[in-house]
């Protein structure tokens, strides 16, 4: 069983910031009331809102309620879990290498020297801790060197790709 105050952190604006438990998301009742508009009633209170824009992958949306657009950041408890474990990934300009955020194993790799990225253009997938994760491009740039292969085996820090 987890810490009542561990399960959720809910960011609204990067200004608030209020945990939730899973009896707490449990307990709170949220019904559509038309496309992207939802009614939530928790505690004997009500809020009415507009998803106005969703990332699953970044758990982040965009919402509007009472007139007002708030930027929402979700984290669970794998959220917690790696930031715990210090295995968050570093923010990096275009210009910056790729390290590994964590030890793993290279099971796929998207780009080679001399192809242009975008930010967030899948760049390779690094299996570690049983999970698949995707590592993506930090920004604009032209990859100048790729110095794993498929199928390598890499430490936590270790350049993966570095950028012209």
């Amino acid at each position: 069983m987890t810490d009542k105050n561990s399960d959720y952190t809910i960011d609204i604006n990067e200004q608030y910031s209020f945990e939730l438990s899973d009896e707490d998301v449990a307990n709170a009742d949220i019904i559509s009331s038309g496309k992207n508009n939802y009614h939530l009633i928790h505690d004997g209170k009500s809020l009415e809102f507009e998803v106005k824009s969703l990332d699953l992958e970044t758990k982040t949306l965009q919402i509007r309620s009472r007139g007002k657009i708030y930027n929402v950041k979700i984290k669970d408890q794998l959220d917690h879990l790696i930031s715990n474990l210090g295995l968050e990934v570093d923010e990096q300009g275009a210009d910056s290498d790729v390290t590994a955020p964590m030890p793993g194993l290279v099971l796929d790799l998207f780009v080679k020297a001399g192809d242009e990225v975008e930010a967030d253009d899948q760049l390779l997938i690094l299996e570690a801790m049983k999970m698949e994760n995707v590592i993506k491009a930090p920004g604009k740039g032209v990859v100048d060197e790729v110095k794993i292969n498929k199928g390598d085996g890499v430490e936590k820090g270790q350049v993966l790709i570095t950028f012209k």
